[in-house]
């Protein structure tokens, strides 16, 4: 364990909101969908390819293969969340953006809080002159109700 996560124990957090993907989905039920996809596909291409279409199986394959590579790009995106932890003296920002772990802190009396100009931008902390985005997980018109919980909280600091 790093120091971080030590004192992070210790201190008792304020508030703690997570973000996530709205996945219908859980990643074992994405790749038995995919398996049942691809045997049923091949399936078809056997029995066409017993009549004499040979050429569909190679067809088969590369179907395949794009829809799996589409499905890879989704599933490594699909656990992708934002997790913002608000302690007495430290605001904790953790990103998670294709299993890459980014995480930011800041001391809560000196963020500023900036809503976007319109429900599609995402939120803007701005301290010391180091910016970051959040709420990319949130519906469009969550996006300025949590900017303003997140300013109430700060206040509290």
């Amino acid at each position: 364990m790093e120091a971080s996560d030590l004192l992070a124990d210790s201190e008792q957090v304020l508030k703690d909101w997570t973000m996530k993907r709205n996945c219908s989905i859980s990643p074992r039920q994405f790749v038995y969908f995919y398996v049942s996809l691809a045997l049923f596909s091949l399936a078809i291409a056997f029995m066409l390819v017993l009549v004499g279409a040979w050429l569909v199986l190679p067809f088969t394959g590369i179907e395949l293969l794009a829809v799996g590579i589409a499905f890879a790009i989704y599933a490594r995106h699909a656990v992708d969340y934002e997790r913002i932890r608000l302690f007495q003296n430290r605001l904790v920002i953790e990103q998670v953006n294709a299993e890459q772990l980014t995480q930011f802190e800041f001391n809560p009396r000196w963020v500023r809080i900036e809503a976007g100009a319109t429900p599609r931008d995402q939120i803007k902390l701005v301290s010391r002159g180091q910016t970051i985005m959040i709420g990319q997980h949130l519906a469009q018109y969550r996006r300025a109700q949590f900017a303003g919980e997140l300013r109430m909280w700060l206040t509290r600091c």
